[in-house]
């Protein structure tokens, strides 16, 4: 009998957390943005994944088709930089290196077929502590790259969510 009445306690717990949970308007990472664009084109500096990043996750939304000029269009994306960077974040007692504050910082801004800015020159910057030992050179420069990786990943995403809040086509004012 004690056993039934655990159960029952435990599904009604699972279900006010479920309940709670939709009700925030909590929805999974991996849910692709709905673009307001039917086309789309994107520019990115050469030498960085970033623009090929970002032209998978747009071939993922469901809403937008990728297209392969300017003219074809509704919008384009134009990813200004993008650029990794890397501080001291704090030294020893010893004058060596703790601690490394790791930057990326993306530009983008967002174009109308016309050439018309719809979204200003835009600034995401992203920072993650790397902790660093001498001893561990090699794992720690592994870290570094994954760190990087998922920075530009972040970045990727929210500028797929501020694509996604962009009024398009813009009203007209007569």
């Amino acid at each position: 009998m004690i056993n039934i009445h655990k159960q029952q306690s435990l599904l009604l717990i699972i279900l006010i957390i479920v309940v709670l949970l939709t009700a925030c308007g909590f929805k999974l990472r991996g849910q692709a943005a709905t673009l307001p664009f039917k086309t789309m084109y994107v520019t990115a500096p050469d030498g960085h994944t970033i623009g090929i990043e970002m032209e998978r996750m747009i071939k993922a939304t469901p809403t937008t088709r990728l297209v392969d000029s300017t003219a074809e269009a509704e919008a384009t994306l134009d990813i200004i930089s993008a650029v990794n960077e890397r501080a001291i974040l704090s030294l020893s007692g010893g004058g060596r290196v703790r601690d490394f504050n790791l930057i990326y910082r993306v530009n983008y801004r967002v174009l109308d077929n016309k050439g018309i800015e719809i979204m200003p020159n835009t600034e995401i910057s992203l920072t993650r502590v790397l902790p660093f030992l001498d001893a561990q050179i090699l794992a720690k420069e592994s870290e570094e790259r994954l760190l990087a990786k998922d920075m530009q990943s972040d970045a990727i995403q929210q500028i797929l969510w501020r694509l996604s809040t962009i009024k398009f086509p813009a009203e007209s004012t007569q």
